[in-house]
């Protein structure tokens, strides 16, 4: 790791003015400058800033320093994000990592992370070796010519699903962003990951009251059960009434470069009977406009049985 300055700012307005990178839980910006790929002269601590609670009085929000621990066992919070939640890391890094660090968390590809290695996400121009290498892990959905990297958070794939927004604050005041606006797919720019604008901090996470999400789950296939990145994950949420669906919240992860909203298989769900069947019928849809790779074919028709695995979780031994 190489030398930097640290400070401790007191407030929000004193933290937006330095310009270092900041620091809450640490849990990726302390690898990946132990790694090389993130060398800032200067860290700013911002873990004193007033940037904590969990409101549930109307809808959701949720304070961007508030630690994923804490959040996952808050009884207002919706099942999905709580269980998107207590899927990703370990136990030890749930009680340190933020809400806002987790939804900025960086690519875990493997070239990216090495710096002995091209990737044009890490210097521009420099190349994918992804495309051609060693890709099982990597994306099929959202994908360029430039880049084919995972998004790695959990929780972004179960709010997107839910249609959140974050607040960004900078000197000039605030912006609520919907998250699926916020990432940015790759295109011929990778290095742009987000829509977050020089001078900004993510200070709020704001989901929309939406009373049937009480009946949502997040199903995480990985190679282990533990401290493991999916390689596929589907975010659910749906209002039944009578046998019947009357909507659908679905999102995917693992599979894509950002999290990916499956509209068209939230469409062929409304109005279809609580059946496999049906399931299977919406899933089908799920991986259209995917690119596989050399390795990463058996995500086509995981990510349809990923889905439906997550709709039966949410209907199966339950009255309807």
């Amino acid at each position: 790791m190489r030398p930097f300055e640290l400070t401790a700012p007191p407030t929000v307005e004193a933290a937006l003015a330095e310009p270092g990178a900041f620091l809450a839980g640490g849990t990726t910006l302390v690898d990946l400058m132990k790694l090389d790929v993130l060398t800032p002269a200067q860290v700013v601590d911002i873990n004193e800033l007033p940037l904590r609670g969990i409101d549930t009085g109307d809808g959701l929000r949720i304070g961007a320093l508030e630690r994923m621990s804490d959040v996952a066992a808050h009884p207002g919070v919706y099942p999905v994000i709580s269980r998107a939640l207590l899927l990703s890391a370990s136990q030890q890094l749930r009680n340190m990592a933020s809400i806002g660090g987790n939804l900025m968390q960086r690519t875990r590809c493997t070239y990216f992370r090495d710096v002995a290695v091209p990737c044009n996400r890490r210097e521009p121009g420099s190349g994918c070796p992804a495309i051609s290498g060693a890709n099982r892990m990597h994306a099929m959905l959202g994908t360029s010519d430039a880049c084919v990297a995972t998004h790695a958070s959990d929780l972004a794939v179960a709010l997107v699903a839910l249609d959140a927004q974050v607040r960004l604050v900078s000197a000039e005041g605030s912006r609520l962003v919907r998250l699926a606006d916020f990432y940015r797919m790759p295109g011929d720019a990778p290095e742009v990951e987000t829509d977050l604008r020089p001078g900004e901090l993510i200070s709020e996470v704001v989901v929309p009251r939406l009373d049937w999400a009480s009946r949502s789950t997040y199903v995480k296939v990985r190679d282990r059960q533990s401290y493991e990145f999916a390689l596929c994950s589907a975010a659910v949420a749906l209002d039944v009434r009578d046998s019947r669906i009357v909507d659908a919240r679905v999102a995917v992860g693992g599979v894509a470069t950002v999290p990916w909203r499956l509209p068209a298989v939230e469409e062929a769900l409304r109005g279809a009977p609580v059946a496999q069947a049906s399931f299977e019928d919406a899933a089908s849809l799920a991986a259209e406009g995917a690119r596989p790779l050399s390795g990463n074919g058996f995500k086509v028709p995981l990510v349809k049985r990923t889905v439906v695995r997550a709709l039966l979780e949410l209907t199966e031994g339950s009255s309807l």
